[in-house]
């Protein structure tokens, strides 16, 4: 007896409604693990610890990830999604009439509050003993950042060569990531300050080079000699 439109209906929906458990369930598993990478490393993590954190078993865990690799990768793989619709947003090209300072910071401010809405991007991407994958998409990444820098860059400073260009791009990710470390280790007035000094860093080095002013040895505050404490012992 051929079955009703209302059994076919049903029968057709059950594996849309296993998918999209299935899909829940592979969300819960990632952010659980993103916590334990955090809290522990990479290096340290267990897929014990994170079923423990996402409220499974490991044996449920297994049914969508054979290990903790597999699981970081497939974090890596949406983080690294939205990491690249994040600087396609912050590094588009600016009107050269922008001031520098406002591109500074308006760049910085998109990555840091992608970096602090998402902590275990910095701890996959520059932790110890990650799987190649990552290390291989974060090689790229790196690249494809460089070059969006180099495009911003070229807005401000349309006759400079390309290899300045490019060796500025590089010192001026290089700052960054060094900055970003900084303010990602501390947290609430602290990290806001830090990333007030990013911002500063940033524009004090690209202000002389969009202006054309050479930078001078005078230009340069040399701090004060240390005070001599030592004391002559008293007879």
């Amino acid at each position: 007896m051929p079955e009703t439109p209302e059994k076919q209906q049903t029968a057709d929906e059950r594996p849309v409604r296993r998918q999209a458990r299935g899909e829940r369930r592979i969300a819960q598993l990632l952010e659980a693990a993103a916590s334990v990478f955090c809290a522990t490393g990479y290096t340290s993590a267990s897929t014990n610890a994170i079923a423990r954190e996402a409220g499974v078993s490991p044996g449920t865990l297994y049914q969508f990830f054979p290990n903790k690799e597999a699981i970081a990768i497939e974090l890596g793989d949406r983080l690294m999604h939205e990491m690249r619709a994040t600087y396609g947003e912050a590094l588009a090209p600016v009107d050269p009439a922008t001031p520098l300072e406002e591109a500074v910071g308006a760049a910085v401010d998109r990555f840091v509050a992608f970096n602090c809405d998402h902590p275990v991007f910095f701890a996959l991407m520059h932790g110890p003993d990650i799987p190649g994958r990552i290390t291989e998409e974060h090689d790229a990444l790196h690249a494809t950042l460089v070059a969006r820098i180099e495009v911003l860059l070229s807005s401000f400073l349309p006759d400079t060569p390309a290899a300045d260009i490019t060796r500025t791009a590089h010192v001026c990710l290089g700052m960054y990531k060094a900055g970003l470390e900084l303010a990602l280790a501390h947290e609430g007035a602290e990290r806001e300050a830090y990333v007030r000094e990013l911002k500063n860093v940033l524009f004090r080095y690209l202000e002389p080079l969009i202006s054309g002013r050479t930078v001078t040895p005078a230009d340069v505050t040399t701090p004060p000699a240390p005070t001599d404490v030592t004391r002559t012992p008293s007879s």
